[in-house]
């Protein structure tokens, strides 16, 4: 297998809501989805983590917690096969607003619109905004539903 695209993804918390950005442009257009993109050659997964939640909801100074390594694998479309390193932030600087490519909106963090995010958020995105830390791999099928997915628990 080639060297998977490395990613990021954040989640602000604030209370008993997080916040989810509806994806206007791009990979994952109609998609409610985490906070993050590409990390450049130049950058850490933090750094990657910190320019990604600036140019896309305009919040600074966040304070990220490690929380998940996840890998997604596209067999049909394997240039879509990425890692991303998950976030969580309950304390940044700035409202999130909206940008060209992100709507963000606070949700309750029970009330997740599963069926409006990828198939592979059901199964991670709850234990991880309930305090655990994941390391899972999942592939897709050809109608972006997940075939097969492993996770653990992993310190961070």
């Amino acid at each position: 297998m080639s060297q998977l695209s490395q990613r990021t993804v954040a989640f602000l918390i604030k209370e008993s809501e997080v916040l989810l950005g509806y994806k206007k442009t791009g990979f994952g257009t109609g998609n409610y989805l985490g906070i993050g993109g590409k990390i450049e050659a130049d950058e850490s997964e933090l750094e990657a983590a910190i320019r990604e939640l600036s140019e896309e909801t305009k919040v600074t100074k966040p304070v990220l917690k490690k929380v998940g390594n996840l890998t997604f694998l596209f067999p049909q479309k394997p240039v879509w096969s990425q890692q991303v390193h998950v976030f969580l932030c309950e304390k940044w600087d700035g409202k999130p607003v909206e940008t060209d490519e992100i709507r963000p909106e606070w949700i309750d963090k029970q009330k997740l619109p599963l069926l409006k995010m990828w198939d592979d958020a059901q199964f991670w995105l709850p234990a991880i905004l309930n305090g655990h830390s994941l390391e899972g791999t999942f592939t897709f099928s050809n109608d972006l539903k997940v075939v097969k997915s492993e996770i653990s628990e992993k310190n961070f």
